[in-house]
């Protein structure tokens, strides 16, 4: 038996080395403590693509998927079986789904992973190119789509998500429609926490409609 072990959570899932690497299709050992350290960065799931950069097989994960050591969670996606439930692991999942290369948590989602405000989406929120609209058949996702590429200073890493970065996605659930004293209490949580400042903001602003000028101009004067 093979012991893989999450020095944060201290887990362990036991797997038969002999038998992945009977059931692989090539000479290569799937490298199963690799696959298993990259799904402990991601709350305990994976894709397919990512199990095949680590030697495993289509027929390999289907192997694993139909005697309960991974779970299928969708097309495309797995989790290991054993691995505990985290906080926010639904949304780790709808990113892995969309693709983490191009998709970025974003809107309320982004408010409740960096801390911001006291909202409670009823829905992920993602962002993705606009081409990349066939996200939208993803249950429980709202999909959100810009024609524009985010600019570095627009993402940032949190509990290993992309997220949109707090003025980013400040504007955004601005101009999305979120209640605005969820916006405002976002800015002053922001600001206090030294994330943003009142000027950037205001100027960032100036690119969104007038309702988004007025209330981050509104949210800014409660703030001084």
């Amino acid at each position: 038996m093979r012991r893989w072990a999450h020095c944060h959570q201290h887990v362990s899932v036991m797997y038969t080395s002999r038998k992945i690497g009977y059931m692989h299709d090539s000479q290569d050992t799937p490298d199963v403590r690799g696959l298993f350290a990259l799904s402990s960065e991601q709350a305990g799931y994976f894709t397919s693509a990512q199990a095949h950069v680590h030697g495993c097989s289509p027929q390999l994960l289907s192997y694993h998927a139909d005697r309960g050591r991974f779970e299928r969670v969708r097309r495309g996606l797995y989790r290991l079986r054993d691995y505990p439930s985290s906080p926010r692991e639904e949304v780790m999942a709808a990113w892995l789904a969309a693709g983490k290369e191009s998709a970025v948590v974003s809107h309320e989602s982004a408010l409740e992973v960096l801390g911001l405000s006291d909202v409670g989406p009823t829905t992920i929120h993602l962002l993705v190119p606009r081409g990349r609209r066939w996200v939208h058949a993803l249950p429980g996702v709202t999909v959100h789509t810009t024609a524009d590429d985010l600019a570095p200073d627009d993402i940032v890493t949190r509990q290993g998500l992309r997220v949109t970065a707090p003025l980013r996605t400040i504007l955004d659930v601005a101009d999305a429609g979120t209640a605005p004293e969820q916006v405002i209490m976002a800015v002053e949580q922001a600001r206090a926490r030294g994330l943003i400042n009142a000027a950037r903001l205001r100027q960032a602003a100036t690119g969104r409609d007038r309702r988004v000028r007025g209330l981050i101009d509104r949210a800014v004067e409660e703030g001084d």
